[in-house]
């Protein structure tokens, strides 16, 4: 019997939220908190929002929601919201929002033990007032570490190497963040007042969490920050990263490190050579393009254009020819013409890449894009999207066709449950569910595997078929 509750976790987000939350329960469990899966099941829920998008704010609003109704159970008494749209928002969220019985900030953080202790015993804790995190930091990246180490300054899975996080799940894989924070002005972009200034975590950290995520179980670490081309900055060393993969690769027990948050505008020669030619280290490129052409690349603050990003994929190609590359794309940013669309479509056409996410324009509270002129009407932004979509679903299976035949090695993450199943037979058994090399977790595809294969293991097949960007693998060797 714990000496505290019990306490669950909800996480909406991206992996670095999936990070944060596992931060969290680490702490809460050496604070005495038993930790469950079920929120229905706790003395206290935990949601740990988004606040990135409109559509994510909504979601992380109606997760709220729905937790809070588990309290008309009897079983759950408290709900507690955290994270990013808690950050972002604070007491508006607060007031907002009276079926939460908290609205915590980062800040909270390193005592959230003892914070939930109190509102379980029925106090209501005064929500902070928003501000912009990157006034906390110098703004030299240099003297950031001393800052952080004298004014204690939480930041979110970063400085949390005293307390070991703790998993909440139990797949083969586990994100690993690398940094927090961003640098960057991008104007459409809100993430950087809310998540601070660029903050790298020491190598040695970041080691020492990889051996004990392998001693755990996780054979695949998938790298995140906001931005992981700027590692070690701040360290005053640009090429940490250049560094740090080769050391990752050989940590005992793990067999694949992926990297994720790339910026074009900052990919050295040498980390391309690092993450294409060193063994463990998987040549998938997270490229966060945004849009092709220079013009309006210029009105998001960005640098770059088509012809830059396009010599980037030949460059990767051409180092590793079956390299994973994706992006995300944003459509119907003010100011955006008919031929902007058309060199974003040309790029699209000639970059082939595996994954691209389309997204269409909102104003997002804060940023420069808000006042910018030109504001396009909702009408033509959703077209756009609609007509960008329809190009890369189309170019998304040509590439994962292109796959058909070739020799891969799956991660087998799952075995497909019945619910996923789409068949009008059953199948039995299910289907063993993974990931090639060129696949990162939860966003690109999988590999469904024609022979079980245990959960956990590696196994190298063969690509018969395709499903739109899933492929079909049959297995050739032992699983490892």
């Amino acid at each position: 019997m714990s000496m505290n509750g019990s306490v669950a976790i909800v996480t909406l987000g991206c992996a670095r939220n999936d990070v944060d939350s596992e931060e969290l329960a680490g702490r809460l469990r050496a604070g005495g908190w038993d930790l469950v899966e079920d929120p229905g099941e706790a003395d206290v829920a935990v949601v740990n929002t988004c606040g990135f998008v409109e559509q994510a704010k909504k979601d992380s609003i109606d997760a709220l929601l729905e937790t809070a109704d588990l309290k008309d159970a009897g079983r759950t008494q408290k709900v507690v919201a955290v994270g990013c749209l808690a950050e972002r928002y604070g007491e508006q969220l607060a007031a907002e929002l009276p079926e939460a019985d908290a609205v915590l900030g980062f800040d909270s953080y390193t005592d959230m033990s003892r914070q939930l202790q109190a509102i379980l015993a029925g106090e209501r804790p005064e929500s902070h007032v928003p501000r912009d995190r990157r006034t906390l930091l110098p703004i030299t990246p240099a003297q950031r570490p001393a800052a952080l180490a004298a004014d204690e300054v939480v930041v979110p899975g970063v400085w949390m190497q005293a307390t070991p996080r703790a998993r909440l799940g139990s797949a083969p894989w586990a994100p690993l963040k690398i940094a927090s924070g961003c640098d960057r002005r991008c104007s459409f972009c809100a993430i950087p007042a809310f998540r601070g200034s660029f903050v790298s975590r020491r190598p040695s950290d970041v080691l020492a969490e990889a051996r004990w995520l392998a001693e755990n179980g996780v054979r695949e670490v998938l790298l995140v920050s906001e931005n992981s081309t700027s590692y070690g900055k701040d360290l005053g060393d640009l090429r940490l990263l250049e560094t740090l993969l080769p050391d990752l690769a050989s940590v005992d027990g793990l067999d694949r490190v992926r990297v994720s948050y790339l910026q074009p505008a900052e990919i050295r020669p040498g980390l391309l050579e690092v993450m294409t030619g060193t063994p463990g280290v998987v040549p998938y490129f997270d490229l966060s393009f945004q849009h092709a052409s220079p013009t309006l690349l210029r009105r998001m603050r960005r640098f770059g254009g088509a012809e830059d990003f396009l010599g980037l994929t030949d460059r990767i190609r051409a180092l590793a020819p079956e390299a994973g590359i994706r992006s995300n794309v944003i459509v119907g940013f003010p100011g955006e013409t008919e031929e902007d669309v058309d060199v974003l479509c040309s790029f699209l056409e000639g970059a082939q890449m595996d994954v691209v996410g389309v997204f269409g324009y909102s104003d997002e509270d804060g940023t420069e894009a808000v006042g910018l002129e030109d504001h396009l009407p909702e009408e033509v932004v959703a077209e756009r999207v609609a007509h960008v979509s329809d190009l890369v679903e189309e170019l998304m299976n040509q590439r994962a066709a292109e796959r058909v035949g070739s020799e891969v090695t799956v991660l087998v993450d799952e075995i497909e449950s019945a619910e996923d199943d789409t068949t009008t037979a059953r199948r039995d058994p299910r289907p063993s569910v993974g990931r090639a090399e060129h696949q990162g977790p939860e966003v690109d595809g999988v590999c469904r595997l024609t022979a079980p294969v245990e959960v956990g293991r590696f196994v190298t097949g063969r690509v018969i078929d395709c499903d739109g960007v899933d492929l079909v693998v049959e297995p050739t060797g032992e699983g490892t």
